[in-house]
Protein backbone atom coordinates (compact mmCIF):
# COMPACT_ATOMS: atom_id res chain seq x y z
CA UNK A 1 0.00 0.00 0.00
CA UNK A 2 1.64 3.33 -1.13
CA UNK A 3 0.53 6.95 -0.39
CA UNK A 4 0.44 9.21 -3.89
CA UNK A 5 3.79 10.98 -3.97
CA UNK A 6 4.02 14.34 -2.44
CA UNK A 7 6.84 17.12 -1.55
CA UNK A 8 5.23 17.02 1.98
CA UNK A 9 2.69 15.34 4.46
CA UNK A 10 -0.53 15.22 4.36
CA UNK A 11 -2.93 15.80 7.63
CA UNK A 12 -6.60 16.02 7.81
CA UNK A 13 -8.56 16.28 10.99
CA UNK A 14 -11.78 16.04 12.58
CA UNK A 15 -12.98 18.50 15.85
CA UNK A 16 -16.30 17.87 17.83
CA UNK A 17 -18.24 20.00 19.62
CA UNK A 18 -17.71 17.59 22.28
CA UNK A 19 -16.83 14.36 23.89
CA UNK A 20 -17.20 11.61 21.36
CA UNK A 21 -16.53 7.29 21.73
CA UNK A 22 -16.71 7.06 17.89
CA UNK A 23 -14.57 8.93 15.32
CA UNK A 24 -16.17 9.68 11.94
CA UNK A 25 -14.81 11.14 8.93
CA UNK A 26 -15.75 11.33 5.53
CA UNK A 27 -14.31 9.55 3.09
CA UNK A 28 -13.90 8.97 -1.03
CA UNK A 29 -14.01 5.62 -2.96
CA UNK A 30 -13.06 4.72 -6.20
CA UNK A 31 -11.27 2.48 -8.53
CA UNK A 32 -7.71 1.71 -7.83
CA UNK A 33 -5.37 3.42 -10.06
CA UNK A 34 -1.85 3.45 -10.40
CA UNK A 35 0.91 5.69 -8.97
CA UNK A 36 1.53 8.99 -9.52
CA UNK A 37 -1.51 10.34 -11.09
CA UNK A 38 -5.45 9.54 -11.10
CA UNK A 39 -7.35 9.42 -14.03
CA UNK A 40 -9.29 12.07 -15.49
CA UNK A 41 -12.05 10.55 -16.07
CA UNK A 42 -11.88 8.52 -12.35
CA UNK A 43 -15.23 8.61 -9.75
CA UNK A 44 -14.82 9.07 -6.52
CA UNK A 45 -17.44 8.62 -4.56
CA UNK A 46 -18.42 10.23 -0.75
CA UNK A 47 -19.08 7.83 1.92
CA UNK A 48 -18.80 8.31 5.78
CA UNK A 49 -16.03 6.01 7.42
CA UNK A 50 -15.75 5.06 11.31
CA UNK A 51 -12.14 4.71 12.32
CA UNK A 52 -11.09 1.29 14.11
CA UNK A 53 -7.75 1.00 15.67
CA UNK A 54 -9.26 -2.21 16.93
CA UNK A 55 -9.64 -3.61 13.43
CA UNK A 56 -6.78 -5.12 11.72
CA UNK A 57 -7.92 -4.34 8.07
CA UNK A 58 -10.14 -1.61 6.59
CA UNK A 59 -14.21 -2.74 5.29
CA UNK A 60 -16.52 -1.59 2.93
CA UNK A 61 -19.90 -2.32 2.58
CA UNK A 62 -21.47 -4.76 -0.19
CA UNK A 63 -23.44 -1.90 -1.71
CA UNK A 64 -20.12 0.02 -1.63
CA UNK A 65 -18.73 -2.52 -3.88
CA UNK A 66 -21.56 -2.61 -5.94
CA UNK A 67 -22.54 1.06 -6.16
CA UNK A 68 -18.82 1.51 -7.20
CA UNK A 69 -18.88 -1.53 -9.42
CA UNK A 70 -16.31 -3.42 -7.56
CA UNK A 71 -14.89 -6.95 -8.64
CA UNK A 72 -14.09 -9.49 -6.00
CA UNK A 73 -10.15 -10.28 -6.05
CA UNK A 74 -10.26 -12.93 -3.83
CA UNK A 75 -11.79 -14.11 -0.53
CA UNK A 76 -10.20 -14.34 2.70
CA UNK A 77 -11.67 -15.87 6.26
CA UNK A 78 -12.42 -12.92 8.71
CA UNK A 79 -13.01 -12.77 12.54
CA UNK A 80 -15.45 -10.67 13.35
CA UNK A 81 -17.66 -10.15 16.58
CA UNK A 82 -19.95 -12.49 15.70
CA UNK A 83 -17.43 -15.15 14.63
CA UNK A 84 -15.55 -16.16 11.52
CA UNK A 85 -16.81 -16.39 7.82
CA UNK A 86 -15.25 -15.96 4.29
CA UNK A 87 -15.52 -12.44 2.24
CA UNK A 88 -14.82 -10.90 -1.05
CA UNK A 89 -11.47 -8.21 -1.36
CA UNK A 90 -11.53 -5.33 -3.21
CA UNK A 91 -8.82 -3.10 -4.61
CA UNK A 92 -10.39 0.37 -4.04
CA UNK A 93 -8.59 3.74 -3.69
CA UNK A 94 -9.43 5.47 -0.45
CA UNK A 95 -9.85 9.26 -0.37
CA UNK A 96 -9.00 10.65 3.12
CA UNK A 97 -10.52 13.57 4.17
CA UNK A 98 -7.68 16.85 2.60
CA UNK A 99 -7.22 14.71 -0.56
CA UNK A 100 -4.84 12.19 1.59
CA UNK A 101 -5.45 9.03 -0.81
CA UNK A 102 -4.39 5.38 -0.85
CA UNK A 103 -4.34 5.01 -4.42
CA UNK A 104 -4.83 1.07 -4.38
CA UNK A 105 -5.40 -0.77 -1.50
CA UNK A 106 -7.00 -4.05 -0.36
CA UNK A 107 -10.13 -4.34 1.10
CA UNK A 108 -12.56 -6.66 3.13
CA UNK A 109 -16.25 -6.50 2.49
CA UNK A 110 -18.02 -6.85 5.46
CA UNK A 111 -20.94 -4.96 7.66
CA UNK A 112 -19.77 -2.46 9.46
CA UNK A 113 -21.83 -0.66 12.31
CA UNK A 114 -23.51 2.88 13.15
CA UNK A 115 -25.06 3.00 9.71
CA UNK A 116 -21.25 3.83 8.19
CA UNK A 117 -20.10 2.78 5.22
CA UNK A 118 -16.26 2.21 5.36
CA UNK A 119 -14.66 1.13 8.59
CA UNK A 120 -10.83 2.73 8.42
CA UNK A 121 -8.82 -0.35 10.06
CA UNK A 122 -5.07 -0.41 11.29
CA UNK A 123 -3.82 -1.21 7.58
CA UNK A 124 -4.27 2.27 6.98
CA UNK A 125 -3.43 4.19 10.70
CA UNK A 126 0.06 2.46 10.45
CA UNK A 127 1.11 4.29 7.03
CA UNK A 128 1.36 7.81 9.06
CA UNK A 129 0.85 9.50 12.76
CA UNK A 130 -2.59 9.25 14.45
CA UNK A 131 -3.52 11.39 17.52
CA UNK A 132 -6.35 11.75 19.58
CA UNK A 133 -7.60 14.12 22.10
CA UNK A 134 -10.07 15.92 24.51
CA UNK A 135 -9.16 18.82 25.40
CA UNK A 136 -11.61 21.12 27.01
CA UNK A 137 -14.56 18.51 26.77
CA UNK A 138 -13.79 18.07 22.81
CA UNK A 139 -13.09 15.11 20.83
CA UNK A 140 -10.38 15.72 18.38
CA UNK A 141 -8.49 13.30 15.92
CA UNK A 142 -5.90 14.39 13.79
CA UNK A 143 -4.03 11.67 10.64
CA UNK A 144 -1.22 12.21 9.12
CA UNK A 145 0.74 10.71 5.91
CA UNK A 146 3.62 9.70 6.17
CA UNK A 147 4.78 9.11 9.42
CA UNK A 148 6.91 12.49 10.44
CA UNK A 149 7.93 11.86 14.27
CA UNK A 150 7.37 10.08 17.44
CA UNK A 151 4.53 12.05 19.35
CA UNK A 152 4.97 11.28 22.94
CA UNK A 153 2.97 12.64 25.45
CA UNK A 154 5.20 11.84 28.25
CA UNK A 155 7.77 13.87 27.17
CA UNK A 156 5.40 16.87 26.90
CA UNK A 157 4.94 16.67 30.43
CA UNK A 158 6.98 18.34 32.77
CA UNK A 159 9.59 16.09 34.46
CA UNK A 160 7.79 15.27 38.07
CA UNK A 161 9.45 14.31 41.53
CA UNK A 162 8.17 12.91 44.66
CA UNK A 163 8.63 14.89 48.14
CA UNK A 164 7.40 13.65 51.21
CA UNK A 165 4.88 11.40 49.32
CA UNK A 166 3.76 13.88 46.97
CA UNK A 167 4.22 14.02 42.98
CA UNK A 168 5.13 17.32 42.20
CA UNK A 169 6.67 19.43 39.25
CA UNK A 170 10.83 19.12 39.96
CA UNK A 171 11.85 22.53 40.73
CA UNK A 172 14.80 23.91 39.76
CA UNK A 173 18.07 23.29 41.69
CA UNK A 174 18.07 26.54 43.44
CA UNK A 175 14.35 27.37 44.03
CA UNK A 176 12.93 26.71 47.64
CA UNK A 177 11.90 22.76 47.74
CA UNK A 178 8.54 21.84 47.66
CA UNK A 179 8.34 20.56 51.21
CA UNK A 180 8.54 23.77 52.92
CA UNK A 181 11.71 23.92 54.10
CA UNK A 182 12.73 26.70 53.15
CA UNK A 183 15.93 25.62 51.53
CA UNK A 184 16.23 25.28 48.24
CA UNK A 185 15.83 22.11 46.54
CA UNK A 186 19.87 20.71 45.65
CA UNK A 187 19.94 20.70 49.76
CA UNK A 188 16.82 19.30 50.62
CA UNK A 189 15.17 16.81 48.67
CA UNK A 190 17.30 17.18 45.30
CA UNK A 191 20.14 15.67 46.78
Amino acid sequence: MKQLPTTQARACNVAYSGLSNILISDIGVSSPFKEPNPPSDLVVKQYKAIWDTGATNSVVTKAIATACGLQPTGATEVNTAMGKNIANTYLVALWLPNRICIPSLKVTEGIVGGGMDVLIGMDIIIQGDFAVTNFEGKTNFTFRMPSLRCIDFVKELPPTVVVDGQTVNRPGRNDPCPCGSGKKYKRCHGK
